[in-house]
């Protein structure tokens, strides 16, 4: 029997970390699902193990060299060797650029750019080693630039560009990187967005279908579909790419 292969998804223990994890363990992989406080993992962990999948909630902080190297050896002990990676991990802290703070600036860094690049150095060892894997990286529209946003936009782009570097590095060793950047999706760091504009939630979500090609706002599966996707067998022969997942041709 073929050897299950074995995926981490950072930032998974909600929204779309969560909906891509849950995703990737119906297609079959045993799911490391990471976030920055593990006891946040057990409903997404349950839900996948409840569906006849394998699955741990591993707790660490994606900006931590040492706290990144401890969680994908404690993948490798209890799962197996992860040859998937979903770079998820994100926060926000929205201002206009004379509001923004030199912490503002560097937790979104750290988080997202740094975060996925720590996780990336750690699991392509593994990954070159098998001699087949998968990096799939979160972006986002708003790397097409977002008032109120320089930090998040910076670092979204910045994922784009270490996607393509990723692609061209690993791809001898039959390891794809591409990027996934959603446009408006209902998660609840949109409602917490929604809350800081003082508008209601549904009306914030009404709002924003109006200015989609498609008349709705994604939800997290629209996401995980093209993560699985990303991740399986049949795009072997796609790297590099940045795909928008947004409802239409613009942000």
């Amino acid at each position: 029997m073929e050897q299950q292969r074995v995926a981490i998804v950072t930032g998974a223990a909600r929204g779309i970390g969560a909906a891509i994890a849950r995703r990737l363990a119906s297609d079959g992989l045993a799911v490391a699902v990471l976030d920055l406080d593990g006891a946040s993992t057990v409903d997404t962990v349950s839900a996948i193990v409840s569906a006849g999948g394998r699955a741990i909630g591993v707790g660490a902080d994606v900006s931590v060299a040492d706290a990144v190297e401890q969680a994908v050896a404690q993948v490798t002990e209890e799962l197996g060797a992860p040859t998937v990676l979903v770079n998820n991990a994100g926060i926000l802290r929205d201002n206009l650029i004379f509001k923004m703070t030199d912490d503002d600036w560097d937790a979104v860094v750290a988080v997202h750019l740094r975060g996925a690049f720590l996780m990336t150095r750690a699991v392509q060892r593994h990954q070159v080693a098998a001699g087949w894997g998968r990096i799939v990286s979160l972006s986002s529209t708003s790397a097409l630039g977002n008032r109120g946003q320089a930090n998040y936009a910076a670092v979204k782009a910045g994922l784009q560009g270490l996607t393509k570097t990723l692609a061209l590095e690993l791809g001898r060793y039959n390891v794809t990187a591409n990027a996934i950047a959603p446009g408006f999706i209902a998660t609840d760091m949109l409602r917490a967005t929604a809350d800081r504009m003082k508008v209601p939630y549904e009306q914030f979500l009404e709002g924003a279908a109006k200015e989609i090609p498609v008349g709705r706002v994604g939800q997290p599966d629209d996401i995980a579909a093209a993560a699985s996707f990303f991740c399986s067998e049949e795009a072997s022969f796609i790297s590099g790419q940045v795909l928008y997942v947004a409802g239409g041709p613009k942000a």
